[in-house]
């Protein structure tokens, strides 16, 4: 009989030079005898999830769940495992190739599913291959003066934002899909733990390896993916009824490459576009999608030395050579503020072990800021976005693509207060007390903070006050020499396109705005799961 059992613990340092199998079947023997007084044997251990207990520090526990065989029965659940089926597809009706447009997590898992089902789908991406981005982008990094490639950078290429990350694969949804996204990264050459850690990444260096073993998949299954291909405009070919209204139908998408500019006939779009897209949402805008502002969260990068988060979070930083540079995650809810800060959230985002913070602009003139990781976590620094909620509110209009500019203003301060490598760069204890000042005003040009000075008063405000609180949490967070870089404004895109129950834009058949971009997803995770929801519409026919 299979089973699951859950809680099997085990000691961190017990599994220096010892077999994780031998150590769990020990472990769970132990909670059979438990269980049932009954020393029996146990088989074909499978570990279904791995986590970290650190609450009793440097006496650290690695948490498991098991699937296990036994010819007795015995008091656990029966291992059951929901698998990926791939939908059967509508009767072929003679629709032309889907598009896929963007080829970042969303597009990539789209195109992948589409493929799969014998679609053929095309894929176009702004950006080009990933070893070409890495050119340009090394040598943006290695003169910050010069304007990033507008079409090849941090943001635009194969893989999307996430190729220049440190590749987590976290999310807080609950679907099957996710185990399917899991496995095509193993079998495109990603370390097979992802499947049970609680925490998995991949590390920028493995996902350049992997992003183009996906692609090379989709084309081997009939896909096709163009690089350094622009999203122009949709051609529309009149109205038609759906859903009792009248929505606008497509007869393709025009489209901008080295070849010139071409018409692509389709019937269905996949827009996996990224939160830089901006071209693409005023583009989108004057089409006459239906889309509205959406908040998102602005502030910066904050650096400390690992070793510390490592003390701080396992009681003993040794602890760390057995299970990887430690991460946290910190938030709390701001109480004070005079200019509309009451009530907002200030959190950490996309943590990066042993990381490095980077410069990830897209636009000449602007300065934003990221964090990266490899796949060993080596840096002797850890850094985090230090980020505050921003609301529509803050926007100054109504237009839908407001919050594209607020974050664009903020940018360009960051820009020009930059101090190294093209961002603007200072610490905590700088930025504390710059704050301090008479009437909250440096009392000269030199008392300037650049951070300080890159950021909405709000946010400020908000980052002063949250600060001592994470002190409280992780001992040292808010030491003075803490490393800060500004100004982070892309976790998440401002804009939402509104789409119907059946995941089409509203007023337009045929168009699915999917993935981060269009404002329906978080992460690597949750945007693969949306780009595979979305080709499971154009499969069996929803849209």
């Amino acid at each position: 009989m299979r089973y699951r059992a859950e809680q099997v613990k085990i000691d961190a340092m017990d599994t220096v030079g010892t077999s994780l199998t031998e150590l769990l079947e020990t472990a769970l023997r132990r909670q059979i005898r438990h269980r049932t007084r009954k020393q029996l044997d146990v088989s074909n251990l499978e570990i279904i999830r791995e986590s970290i207990d650190a609450r009793k520090k440097p006496d650290v526990k690695l948490v498991y769940t098991v699937d296990f065989d036994c010819d007795a029965r015995l008091p656990f659940k029966r291992a059951e495992r929901e698998e990926y089926i791939l939908p059967v597809p509508a009767e072929d009706t003679g629709q032309s190739r889907p598009v896929v447009a963007g080829f970042g997590p969303c597009g990539i898992f789209a195109a992948l599913i589409l493929a799969e089902a014998g679609m053929n789908p095309i894929v176009i991406e702004r950006g080009k291959t990933v070893e070409e981005r890495i050119a340009d982008v090394e040598s943006f990094w290695e003169k910050p003066s010069a304007a990033p490639d507008p079409e090849s950078n941090v943001q635009f290429g194969e893989g999307g934002a996430g190729t220049f990350s440190d590749g987590k694969l976290t999310t807080g949804i609950r679907d099957v899909r996710i185990r399917k996204v899991l496995e095509e990264f193993v079998r495109a050459g990603a370390d097979p733990g992802i499947i049970y850690k609680h925490k998995p990444h991949i590390g920028t260096d493995k996902l350049r390896q992997i992003v183009p073993e996906l692609r090379h998949k989709i084309e081997r299954l009939g896909g096709e993916v163009r690089f350094s291909t622009r999203l122009e405009e949709f051609v529309l070919e009149g109205d038609r009824k759906a859903s009792g209204r009248t929505v606008a139908a497509i007869r393709g998408i025009r489209v901008c490459s080295p070849s010139g500019v071409e018409l692509i006939e389709t019937d269905h779009v996949i827009l996996a576009v990224g939160h830089s897209a901006r071209d693409t949402f005023r583009m989108m805008h004057k089409t006459g999608f239906e889309m509205e502002q959406k908040p998102f969260s602005i502030g910066v990068r904050i650096e400390h030395p690992q070793e510390m988060i490592n003390e701080r979070q396992y009681g003993d930083p040794k602890l760390a050579e057995i299970l990887g540079p430690a991460d946290y995650k910190l938030s709390c809810r701001c109480r004070n503020g005079e200019d509309g800060s009451r009530g907002r959230g200030v959190y950490t985002f996309c943590m990066c072990p042993g990381g490095q913070v980077i410069n990830a602009s897209t636009e000449a003139g602007t300065s934003v800021t990221n964090g990266m990781s490899v796949s060993a976590r080596s840096s002797e620094y850890a850094n985090s976005g230090l980020l505050v909620d921003v609301r529509t509110s803050d926007f100054e209009s109504d237009h839908p693509l407001a919050g594209i500019e607020f974050q664009r203003k903020y940018e360009k301060l960051a820009w020009e207060n930059r101090t190294d490598g093209g961002m603007a760069k200072s610490t905590y204890g700088a930025f504390r007390r710059s704050a301090e000042q008479e009437d909250g005003k440096p009392k000269s040009a030199a008392d300037k903070d650049p951070v300080r000075s890159s950021i909405p008063a709000f946010a400020s405000e908000c980052i002063l006050e949250a600060m001592p609180v994470f002190g409280r949490k992780i001992r040292g967070f808010d030491r003075d020499d803490a490393r800060l870089t500004a100004v982070e404004t892309r976790s998440s895109s401002p804009v939402r396109i509104l789409r119907e129950e059946n995941m089409q834009a509203k007023g337009f058949a045929g168009v699915i705005p999917a993935g981060e971009g269009p404002g329906y997803a978080g992460g690597i995770m949750s945007a693969a799961v949306d780009g595979i929801k979305a080709a499971e519409k154009i499969i069996t026919g929803a849209v």
